[in-house]
């Protein structure tokens, strides 16, 4: 069974930054990549980012893109979210999620794995 669990959200003002942060734990899981998706409410799910499962290669959603950065700790079995340069859009609660998955299905088909966060919430103030 792997869990999935992420922490870090908060309220905070324009322009300031946050870091998520998202633990996984299992047997197998450092063979799985990670990512992030947000979903605002009455918006569908969308895709923020996501890293392979070696952390080499990183993947970004168009929304946020040149505004945060994935990392991976593959000891600690974490990866992060650092988000900078935050606007009131990016308010939502964002997922992390887990599994197994191609090079070519890194992106938005994510949304297909098994494993998901409860999600932690981030609230941008103007």
């Amino acid at each position: 069974q792997v869990q999935v669990v992420e922490s870090g959200g908060g309220a905070v003002q324009t322009g300031d930054s946050l870091r998520l942060s998202c633990v996984a734990s299992g047997r197998t899981v450092n063979r799985y990549a990670m990512g992030w998706f947000r979903q605002a409410p009455g918006k569908e799910r969308e895709f923020v980012g996501a890293v392979s499962q070696s952390g080499a290669s990183t993947y970004y959603g168009e929304s946020m893109k040149g505004r945060v950065t994935i990392s991976r700790d593959n000891a600690k079995n974490t990866i992060y979210l650092q988000m900078n340069n935050l606007k009131p859009g990016d308010s939502a609660v964002y997922y992390c999620v887990a599994g197994q998955t191609t090079k070519t299905a890194m992106g938005p088909r994510m949304a297909t794995l098994d494993y998901w966060g409860q999600g932690t919430q981030v609230t941008i103030s103007s």
